[in-house]
């Protein structure tokens, strides 16, 4: 756990922000893998921090309604956004009124966990191999969902398709939570998501995970190979979640609240909940949340360029 610097040595975490509740921008529904990790550390956070931490869902367009709001709100402090890995492919798949490292300060890489593609207990495929067989045999009549188009989920199955030589028929939904709900009940037969959301299905078995976007095995998705060790030489799509502020926020704050969310992730108790639901809690500085998320825009912007995608697709 990072020690806190002199400055906030002796004085509360929240000294120093407006004197009200402090918003947390959450840019997808109730439901998902944000929302769910959001309400997590939240109260932890508020109780670190000494005022109210209030959560506000502003779901729509793959997180871009959320992050247009926040984006708008004023760089006082008052106002946070937990976005997800949409944040850096938005930037190139949407038009955008910002962009995401002029609008925003990075403020801690949260967390990062796998993909997983992922079938209806109903389907006969054990493993990714037998999806591309069976798309191969037979082009663009297989579906499988997303939580929305240009998303790390659909960008990376793109990305599997390209390399592969399959094609299947994108079925792109508003937000984790409504798609998990009709995966379940097997009306989209195969899902590529974040693990946060299906984990639980893995172990009633309606669910079965059928590879995962981490280099090698994940061990929050046992027993699963990785894309890569399924013939896709080194494909790796790590998923993430991370805290943004608005830009021109006084840096102290900016450190005050990364002080905060790396003391409430290190807590065992919240540690370990976020990571049982199938991620990784991470916990950086702004500055290594900044360099990663200028990684991730550059990487999956290429992509979708390459193949064309755009929020229509």
């Amino acid at each position: 756990m990072l020690a806190a610097p002199s400055y906030l040595r002796g004085q509360s975490l929240g000294a120093g922000f407006p004197d009200r509740p402090i918003r947390l921008i959450v840019p997808w529904a109730p439901g998902g893998s944000v929302d769910t990790i959001a309400r997590i550390y939240q109260p932890r956070l508020a109780e670190v921090l000494g005022r109210p931490v209030i959560i506000d869902n502003r779901g729509g367009a793959s997180g871009a309604t959320g992050a247009i709001e926040a984006s708008r709100a004023p760089d006082d402090g008052s106002t946070w956004v937990f976005v997800y890995d949409t944040q850096a492919t938005n930037e190139t798949v949407m038009r955008l009124p910002f962009r995401t490292m002029e609008a925003f300060v990075p403020v801690c890489h949260v967390a990062s966990g796998p993909l997983a593609m992922v079938a209806h207990q109903s389907t006969p495929y054990r493993d990714f191999q037998e999806v591309v067989a069976a798309a191969k045999a037979a082009p663009e009549t297989l579906n499988y969902a997303t939580s929305g188009v240009g998303g790390l989920a659909h960008v990376a199955t793109t990305l599997l398709q390209q390399e592969g030589g399959f094609r299947m028929v994108h079925v792109p939904y508003r937000g984790g939570g409504p798609a998990v709900q009709d995966v379940v009940a097997g009306h989209v037969k195969l899902f590529m998501t974040n693990v946060v959301i299906v984990s639980q299905h893995f172990r009633s078995g309606v669910l079965r995970p059928l590879g995962v976007s981490t280099r090698t095995e994940s061990r929050h998705v046992p027993n699963t190979r990785s894309f890569a060790q399924q013939g896709f030489g080194s494909f790796e799509a790590p998923t993430w979640w991370a805290l943004l502020g608005r830009a021109g926020t006084p840096d102290t704050l900016v450190r005050q609240m990364n002080e905060a969310m790396v003391k409430v992730l290190n807590e065992p108790a919240v540690k370990s909940r976020i990571e049982e639901q199938g991620c990784d809690v991470v916990g950086s500085t702004p500055e290594e949340c900044r360099r990663f998320m200028e990684a991730e825009i550059t990487k999956w912007g290429r992509v979708i360029t390459d193949n064309n995608i755009r929020v229509d697709s």
